[in-house]
């Protein structure tokens, strides 16, 4: 059986369809991965916003407000906007972000993809990821809307 090869980019680089292959299952899995990881990186953070609340007197301490998402979004911009292009729980489940013209995903996609995938979910419920069973190459909408795709890295 001879493997479809997909057109994935403008200047004819091409992906196998088996690049696709389990896509989904190891997304979700590399979700809940990084989702316990940088619900670990709060721990030093927290404690160095709780030392810098002591130090200035309460003030500081407005940070806890925002803490969590300005950690995610340092995560994501590190990771998967980095050389391996995939956060560690992607890169654990064998997967990378690939954008469609070819260059490499720098950290201010990585950022947009993870605020698009929050917005996304915020407005139109968890149910708006289901679209990937249905979407070419399991795709989401927020890769739709970025030009991405989530692919194999074997």
């Amino acid at each position: 059986m001879v493997a479809k090869t997909i057109d994935m980019t403008q200047d004819g680089g091409r992906l196998d369809a088996r690049s696709f292959d389990g896509v989904l299952t190891r997304r979700v899995i590399a979700f809940c991965i990084d989702y316990l990881l940088i619900g670990l990186l709060l721990i030093p953070v927290a404690l160095f916003v709780l030392l810098l609340g002591v130090l200035t007197l309460g003030l500081g301490w407005l940070l806890f407000g925002i803490l969590g998402p300005l950690t995610a979004l340092a995560y994501v911009a590190v990771t998967l906007g980095g050389r391996h292009q995939s956060t560690l729980g992607m890169r654990m489940m064998g997967v990378r972000l690939e954008r469609l013209d070819g260059h490499r995903v720098d950290p201010m996609l990585a950022i947009l993809h993870t605020v698009l995938f929050w917005a996304g979910n915020a407005i139109l419920t968890p149910l708006i990821l289901l679209a990937a069973l249905f979407l070419d190459h399991k795709r989401t909408l927020h890769d739709l809307l970025l030009g991405t795709a989530v692919v194999r890295a074997d």
